[in-house]
């Protein structure tokens, strides 16, 4: 899969550049993203603005993606999803479950956010343990 990837200094911005996502190519973008799991910086922002159309079965992958990486305590935030694939989403109702923004610059404020948090709780994590 055609993407374009912005390493910043607190997250890394993927952009696919298809217009249509189909499952397996949701396959080869799993295989990319999972792979920053284990770099220094792997917190993630993708952003589908090209992305116009995709199947369901393609939803459900990037929804069980984005919580493959909150479950290992690192960001993934979707943003600016074009209707006909935030109508995907709705559809499976998979947009409630989702940390989706409108705005790349709202993906990385929520991204910002998160950091903080994780850095308050593990602040709070150290003094509950002492």
């Amino acid at each position: 899969m055609n993407v374009k990837i912005d390493t910043k200094e607190k997250f890394t911005v993927i952009t696919p550049k298809e217009s249509d996502i189909s499952a397996n190519m949701t396959d080869e973008l799993a295989e990319q993203l999972l792979s920053f799991l284990t770099k220094e910086i792997p917190h993630i922002i993708l952003n589908m603005k090209y992305v116009n159309s995709m199947d369901g079965e393609a939803a459900e992958k990037i929804a069980l993606l984005q919580q493959q990486f909150y479950e290992k305590n690192v960001s993934f935030i979707v943003c600016e999803l074009q209707n006909n694939v935030e109508t995907c989403f709705e559809k499976k109702e998979l947009l409630d479950v989702m940390n989706v923004t409108p705005t790349e610059s709202e993906a990385w404020d929520i991204l910002q956010m998160e950091e903080i948090e994780r850095e308050i709780m593990g602040d709070f994590d150290n003094e509950t343990n002492s």
